[in-house]
């Protein structure tokens, strides 16, 4: 039997390093690299994503980024299918493909090989949700019914994650069925590549020192301002802009919190996002865990070994 190819997965929490980890990476082994951040998709959401630059990027080969409108459905579904493409074409030129990114979901996708039939959701029905979803009662009574739906699914998402709950209850509304009985009958398919899975993680006080100079920079490089631009060119309010960082800039630029409380907020709510996502990659048994505290190339020489396993 032909063995599957390889491909490797570079996840972790946010400001942990992974686009430099990738990157080096690819330089050393003649990868490509296929982005897993829900985010990162979106064109003109540039800072508030900490999107990979130009010059970041060194002359590798970067997929799935910077191709959707902030205004327009992508769900866990599309990103599959785009990034087996994506890999398809990386290693028809003889090239590792390296999946790099810290969105649970669309990782879980391409490991587990969890597909999502094509749904024509009920506009109607989310912009109901959307709306209820704008005030913390209305979130929770959400959360609850979510809950009733599919408690597995919910004991891992935040009772804050507007968008994953919304999503189970689309799911359970299109299909009639929950996520997790979804999940577990693609499951049964299997996958079509030998994904190597691996991590980085780092010291709780030093990631978090990270990601409050992160948010910082973002400010100083002109995240207000870059949503503010945004408002102005779309014409509807975009779902993207309910991502983490965005949602308090639009509180605060419509005056429902002062600067100081907006800045504190968005470091906040992404230090328990870095936590999530922690929590998240360690169900992943498989996963080889790598100290971001011993160096990228270190680290490196650690992905290699489990590669060539």
């Amino acid at each position: 039997m032909k063995p599957k190819p390889k491909v490797i997965v570079i996840a972790g929490p946010t400001a942990s390093g992974k686009t430099a980890l990738s990157i080096e990476l690819a330089k050393q082994i003649d990868g490509e690299i296929v982005s897993s951040d829900s985010m990162q998709i979106y064109q003109d959401m540039d800072i508030g994503t900490a999107k990979v630059t130009k010059e970041e990027m060194q002359g590798i080969q970067h997929y799935l980024i910077d191709f959707v409108s902030p205004n327009q459905r992508y769900s866990v579904s599309d990103f599959k299918k785009d990034s087996e493409i994506a890999i398809e074409k990386i290693l028809s030129k003889g090239k590792v493909p390296i999946v790099a990114g810290g969105t649970g979901l669309y990782i879980d996708s391409l490991i587990y090989g969890i597909e999502y039939p094509d749904m024509e959701f009920d506009e109607e029905y989310r912009n109901l949700l959307m709306q209820q979803a704008q005030t913390p009662e209305g979130l929770q009574e959400l959360f609850e019914q979510a809950r009733k739906i599919d408690e597995e699914a919910i004991s891992q998402i935040s009772q804050n994650d507007k968008k994953r709950i919304i999503r189970i209850l689309e799911i359970y509304k299109v299909t009639g069925k929950n996520k997790t009985e979804q999940e577990k009958e693609s499951r049964k398919k299997g996958v079509k590549y030998d994904f190597k899975v691996f991590a980085i993680d780092m010291e709780r006080e030093k990631l978090y020192e990270r990601i409050n100079r992160r948010v910082d920079l973002m400010l100083e490089q002109g995240l207000v301002e870059e949503v503010q631009n945004l408002r102005k060119k779309y014409d509807c309010f975009p779902t993207a802009m309910q991502g983490l960082g965005y949602k308090e800039v639009v509180q605060y630029l419509e005056q429902e919190c002062l600067y100081e409380e907006m800045v504190e907020k968005i470091k906040q709510e992404t230090r328990r996002y870095a936590k999530r996502q922690l929590t998240w990659f360690r169900k992943n048994k498989r996963t080889i865990w790598l100290k971001a505290e011993e160096g990228i190339q270190n680290n490196i020489n650690i992905i290699l070994e489990g590669y060539k396993n």
